[in-house]
Order: C-alpha cells, then structure tokens, then sequence
C-alpha cells in the first residue's frame, strides 16, 4: 500500500483503480479543512484511503449494516483523540464506485470526486443528511465550496 503525507492530508491507495493524483485528492479535502481553520479551529489530520469493491462492501457492511457497495464512508475519531492528537478520521472510497457513478450521472469525473472528499471530510466534522434542515445545511456547504474550485452544483440534475 502506497502513503503519501500532504499538509494536513495522508493518502492511501489500497487499490490499482486510476484515481486522481494525491496533489488533487488532498487540494478537495484541504478546501473543507479551512473552512474550519479560518475559524479559529486547530488543525486536524485526515486520511483518504481508496479501496477496491470488496474492502469498500465489507466496510459498510461491518460498520453500517448494509452489504453492498457505496461510493464514501466517513469515520470520524473521538472528540478526546481529536483533541489529543490532531486527528479529524478517515474518509474511504472507492473508485470503482465513483467512476461508475460520474459516467451513468453524465458528471464529470474529477467533479464527482471532488464532490465526495468534500462530503466525506464534512461528514468528519459533524455534518449529516439524516434529517433535511441537516441536508440543506450538508448540502449548502459542499456547493459552496466546490464553487470555490470552479466546480458546479452537483445536485442540479443533468439531462442528456
């Protein structure tokens, strides 16, 4: 397994998939952490790991219930450890997923990965979309800060 340590970002490939390079992966990410850090928050460290299809299904069905794949998984640590150590958690995808994705929703590629580094790392900092005040909420910051990549809104529906 290939690591690579970016600012406030690891990287690890766990699989062959031909993903974005870790300067692309670690800049999404690296969007959502100052957000934070422009507050007043400290600084964290989050891990991006990509996995196949079958660590990403066993992962969601371990920890999730649910036995089948998915594009993002988010595990953040305890408040004590983040505040500790620095360390905000982990953010998994798989690219077989997000490829498969991006093509049959006529997104692009990048902008579709993208769009889930964003949404998993907020997910590290508390954000979810159970509820819909807390989806409109989720959903208002990964627009807007996917604007400020030049990336548009991924939830206005494509049409072909």
């Amino acid at each position: 397994m290939q690591k690579t340590r970016m600012t406030d970002v690891v990287i690890q490939r766990a699989c062959d998939d031909d993903a974005p390079s870790d300067e692309e992966l670690a800049g999404w990410a690296q969007a959502v952490l100052s957000l934070f850090e422009s507050k007043g928050d400290t600084t964290c460290e989050v891990t991006l790991r990509l996995v196949d299809a079958e660590e990403m299904q066993s992962l969601n069905r371990t920890y999730r219930d649910k036995d089948k794949l998915t594009n993002v998984l988010s595990f953040a640590v305890e408040e004590d450890i983040r505040t500790l150590h620095g360390l905000l958690g982990d953010v998994v995808i798989c690219p077989v997923v997000v490829d498969s994705e991006a093509a049959r929703q006529r997104k692009e590629r990048n902008a579709h990965y993208a769009h889930l580094v964003i949404h998993g790392v907020l997910h590290l900092f508390g954000y979810d979309h159970v509820e819909d005040s807390e989806a409109t909420k989720m959903e208002a910051l990964e627009t807007s800060t996917l604007a400020t990549l030049g990336i548009s809104d991924p939830y206005v529906e494509r049409v072909a």
